[in-house]
């Protein structure tokens, strides 16, 4: 209902390519303000348990370490991330990319994961001005021990509810 979610192959990693895309009512700025490393983001994303920010190059340029529920009754452990996130302006909306880092120790009861190139873009709809296409770009690789079609439910699932749940948040 809030989103579409296709995967393909990766020609980075063994696993999938997946491509998230739905209307999103809010301009592009607030929206992407909801994505990115900030302090909106644990606010409203279910999944997200903690975000901290370990490094900032610039205004929009940083490192960050967040950690992840379990999914599937726990079934897939909690996750841990160490990523590069950069959102700049492109054509007339906004992109937030980013990349995960070998950085730090992995703190106990997670399994590190690791984001291969993934990206958020987000562009202003011109016959709804108070609406935007949200598309996203995900290459998750949960490394563990985790057969790859609980992945597959997972990831699926996950990234249509990050939809209706970023939909909730922008309403408040």
């Amino acid at each position: 209902k809030d989103a579409t979610v296709w995967h393909k192959p990766s020609e980075e990693f063994s696993g999938y390519l997946y491509k998230v895309q739905g209307v999103v009512e809010g301009v592009t700025n607030r929206i992407v303000d909801h994505i990115r490393p900030g302090p909106y983001r644990l606010d409203w994303d279910s999944l997200m348990t903690t975000m901290d920010i370990l490094e900032t190059f610039e205004e929009n340029c940083c490192v960050m370490r967040y950690t992840m529920a379990g999914q599937l009754w726990n079934m897939i452990a909690p996750r841990e991330f160490v990523d590069f996130s950069y959102t700049t302006s492109y054509e007339d909306g906004l992109l937030t990319c980013g990349i995960s880092l070998d950085y730090g120790q992995v703190r106990p009861d997670f399994v590190r994961g690791f984001n291969h190139p993934c990206g958020w873009f987000c562009i202003p709809l011109k016959d709804y001005p108070n609406h935007s296409l949200l598309t996203g770009y995900i290459q998750t690789e949960l490394r563990g021990m985790l057969p790859q079609s609980a992945m597959d439910t997972a990831m699926s699932s996950t990234l249509a509810n990050f939809y209706s749940d970023l939909k909730k948040a922008l309403k408040t």
